[in-house]
């Protein structure tokens, strides 16, 4: 009877208190050294998840990727960013981040899938734009024909020919920033990782030629580390978020000099964020990725990258769009 009092619990135990067990893991997180407080938010995303919160468990996940790559743990925010995607398939920049992941591990086939996946969100998400951003420098790092021929049609489904068309003629050519040196390339694309849902990215134009092409700063290769990894802190994958941009009004000039100045008028444009599916809950999903502990010296792992992500403040990662 012992054992069956331990595996079942006594007659009328209370529930297991699932918000006091939370607040628990949040403060492990808080208080944890650099290495261990991304495995706090992923157990917090676990007991969420298995408790039937599956927002909350998305809103961990979010915290638990972000505290990886600032500690340079790309195979764990893998495997957390896969939780994610696995409770909420359109999470769009999820899929984002998981893809440049996907490049970073040298998972190809991996990185084709989420690729064609990302595409499809963003279209749905009406976030065509900050696509076709991200997979256009997705290409520019790669030297990999099928995966230049797959960025080139997923341009072309998010309006963006005359960038499919460069990135087509890359096929043969080479990209003409690709990285040929494979730890050079992972490291770039875990550095992209990092800062693929900055805010502050400019987007490109459709014409090469003829708009805003990509700033210095969002090239993979040049990324500053001191944004708050993908999401920050309060990731919630449901909320949609806008961001509005509005452009100054041209001033009109010396009427003496010229009669037809007029003001010019950009259009605003709206980008929803991660637009949740209309229903991605009717069965219960069990997170099934262990993801494995940092070894003991992770502390001093954390500072293997290039930039110095893990010297940064936390609080920079405010900076950062909600996942």
């Amino acid at each position: 009877m012992s054992f069956l009092k331990r595996f079942f619990g006594k007659s009328g135990d209370a529930e297991p208190d699932i918000d006091a067990q939370l607040a628990a893991l949040e403060a492990q997180a808080a208080d944890a050294r650099p290495g261990y407080v991304g495995s706090a938010f992923n157990k917090a995303g676990d007991l969420a998840l298995k408790g039937g919160r599956r927002e909350k468990a998305v809103g961990y996940y979010g915290q638990a990727i972000d505290a990886f790559l600032e500690d340079a743990q790309r195979e764990q925010a893998r495997s957390v960013a896969n939780k994610i995607i696995r409770v909420r398939p359109s999470a769009v920049r999820t899929l984002c981040t998981l893809t440049w992941l996907d490049l970073s591990a040298r998972h190809p086939a991996m990185a084709l899938l989420h690729l064609r996946d990302y595409v499809e969100a963003a279209k749905d998400a009406a976030e065509q734009q900050r696509a076709a951003t991200q997979i256009y420098l997705m290409a520019r790092t790669s030297p990999d024909s099928e995966f230049l021929g797959a960025v080139a049609d997923g341009l072309d489904l998010l309006d963006f020919p005359k960038r499919a068309a460069e990135v087509r003629s890359w096929v043969t050519a080479g990209a003409p920033d690709a990285i040929s040196d494979d730890d050079e390339r992972s490291q770039a694309c875990l550095e992209a990782a990092v800062h693929s849902n900055d805010s502050d990215i400019e987007l490109i134009a459709d014409d090469p030629d003829d708009g805003p092409d990509i700033d210095d700063s969002a090239a993979p290769v040049d990324v500053a580390d001191g944004e708050a990894e993908v999401g920050d802190d309060t990731v919630d994958d449901v909320e949609d978020e806008s961001v509005e941009a509005t452009d100054d009004s041209a001033s009109d000039g010396d009427a003496a000099e010229s009669e037809d100045d007029a003001a010019l008028d950009d259009d605003s444009a709206e980008v929803d964020d991660d637009a949740a599916p209309d229903d991605h809950s009717t069965d219960d999903v069990e997170a099934q990725d262990d993801v494995p502990e940092p070894p003991a010296d992770a502390t001093d792992a954390a500072g293997s990258s290039k930039k110095g992500r893990s010297g940064k403040s936390r609080k920079k990662r405010k900076k950062k769009k909600k996942r």
